[in-house]
């Protein structure tokens, strides 16, 4: 599996003011999908590396419906890098709106918590191949930013 959804309804223990859900929160409901995603693709457990290039939109709000996308645009020996996009709006409207996006790379290990080889993913359609040079880009950038 190259791609996962998760839609669930907003809620959070902690609402931020004025009822959001505090970004935190919403960083935890994207890193979830993405963990998800890779640990389909690889079929073992799996460890977040990284996370970067998050941009936030707009708040989401108690009771909204949030959907959460996680797909696969490469992999490495042991990783998997990931795009992931959080949507959410009004379960009345059925209308979503972007709330943020980020980048995610996840490593594949064993029992012993050491690297594990996973399948190799080629994106294939233009679409993918912009999307997975976005992704190494604005990781590469990160890596020469630290």
């Amino acid at each position: 599996m190259h791609s996962i959804t998760l839609r669930f309804l907003a809620a959070s223990a902690a609402p931020s003011a004025f009822g959001r859900i505090q970004g935190g929160t919403v960083l935890l409901w994207a890193d979830e999908a993405g963990l998800a995603c890779a640990s389909a693709w690889a079929h073992c457990a799996c460890t977040t590396a990284f996370v970067g290039s998050t941009s936030f939109l707009r708040p989401v709000r108690q009771g909204d419906l949030v959907e959460v996308e996680a797909r696969l645009v490469y992999t490495g020996s042991s990783s998997m890098s990931m795009a992931i996009e959080v949507r959410a709006g009004s379960i009345q409207s059925g209308e979503l709106q972007p709330v943020t996006h980020c980048v995610a790379v996840y490593a594949a290990v064993d029992d012993e918590g050491q690297p594990r080889t996973v399948d190799a993913w080629t994106p294939e359609t233009p679409g993918d191949i912009a999307l997975a040079q976005r992704v190494k880009g604005h990781i590469d950038a990160e890596h020469a930013a630290q």
